[in-house]
C-alpha cells in the first residue's frame, strides 16, 4: 500500500554540527519538511529564504492553560507566534499542557488536575483555536511523557490531550500525537493511532529508549506505518529525535521505516 503521508524532520535535533540555517537547508535538500521549536532565537527571514517547507513550530513563548496571568501570556505570545508563522509559511503551531523551560521541564508542575481545571483548559484552548482560525493556522496540542522527560506536566498523556481536543471540538486545534512520548507513557501505539485518528494534526516519532531514529529501539514503526496507510493518513510524520551516529543515516532509517 502506498503511503499518502509526508515526512518531516527536526532541525533542532539533527545535524548538530551545522549552523541552524544549514541544518534546515540540508533537511530540505533531502526531501523532508522541517520542524523548528523556539522561533524567537531564529532569523525568520533567513529561514524563509532557504526555500524549505516548514511543517511545525512552537506556538507560544510563555504561559499556561490554567492560571489567569498564564492564560493571557499564552494567548498574547500565541498571537506573536502566529505572526511569526506567516513569515516562514508554517501551517501548524505546537503547544503543551503548560509552559516548558529551556530544558523541556514544566515551569508549573502539577501531580494531577481537577474537573474544574479541565474546564478551564478547555476554555483556554477554545480561545487559542479561535485565534488560530483568524490566521488560517492550526494549533496542535502535544502529548508528553511523565516518566523520563517531562515530570509534573499537566495534561501530558495522549488520553488527556485527546480528551481536551474532543471537548474543544474546533478544527483549528488538533493533536500532535508524539509516539515516542506515548510509548513511554501509555504504549499500545497502533490502537492509540486509530483512536486518535480523526483528531490528529501531526504525528511525531522517535524510538524508545534513547529518543533516536526508528530502528534503534523497541518500537515497530513499520507496523505503525502500515496502520497509517490503512487508515489513509495524509498528514505529516515528523522525526523529532536524535541521530544514532550520522544524521543522514538517521534520515535514511526514518524514511525506510515509513516507506
Amino acid at each position: 500500500m502506498t503511503a499518502k503521508y509526508r515526512l518531516a524532520a527536526s532541525a533542532e535535533m539533527l545535524f548538530q554540527e551545522l549552523e541552524f540555517n544549514e541544518r534546515v537547508k540540508h533537511i530540505a535538500a533531502r526531501g523532508f519538511e522541517v520542524e523548528i521549536w523556539n522561533w524567537t532565537t531564529k532569523n525568520l527571514s533567513e529561514l524563509a529564504a532557504t526555500g524549505a517547507t516548514f511543517s511545525s513550530m512552537t506556538g507560544y513563548i510563555e504561559g499556561d492553560l490554567l492560571e489567569a496571568e498564564g492564560i493571557e501570556k499564552l494567548l498574547s505570545t500565541a498571537r506573536q507566534s502566529l505572526e511569526a508563522s506567516l513569515i516562514i509559511d508554517c501551517p501548524r503551531l505546537n503547544v503543551h499542557g503548560t509552559g516548558l523551560d529551556s530544558n523541556g521541564q514544566a515551569i508549573k508542575q502539577k501531580s494531577s488536575t481537577t474537573p474544574a481545571e479541565f474546564a478551564t483548559a478547555v476554555s483556554t484552548l477554545t480561545r487559542l483555536a479561535e485565534l488560530g482560525a483568524e490566521y488560517g493556522k492550526v494549533f496542535t496540542l502535544e502529548n508528553l511523557n511523565l516518566l523520563v522527560d517531562h515530570p509534573g506536566t499537566p495534561f501530558a498523556l495522549a488520553s488527556e490531550t485527546l480528551a481536551l481536543i474532543k471537548a474543544v471540538d474546533h478544527p483549528n486545534l488538533r493533536l500532535n500525537l508524539d509516539l515516542y512520548h506515548a510509548q513511554i507513557g501509555e504504549g499500545n501505539l497502533t490502537k492509540l493511532v486509530a483512536e486518535c485518528f480523526d483528531y490528529i494534526g501531526e504525528i511525531q516519532v522517535a524510538d524508545v529508549p534513547g529518543r533516536m531514529q526508528p530502528g534503534t529501539g523497541e518500537i515497530n514503526y513499520k507496523r505503525i506505518a502500515d496502520e497509517l496507510k490503512t487508515l489513509g493518513y495524509t498528514g505529516v510524520v515528523g522525526l523529532e529525535g536524535w541521530a544514532q551516529g550520522d544524521s543522514d543515516q538517521a534520515l535514511n532509517d526514518f524514511a525506510n521505516a515509513f516507506a
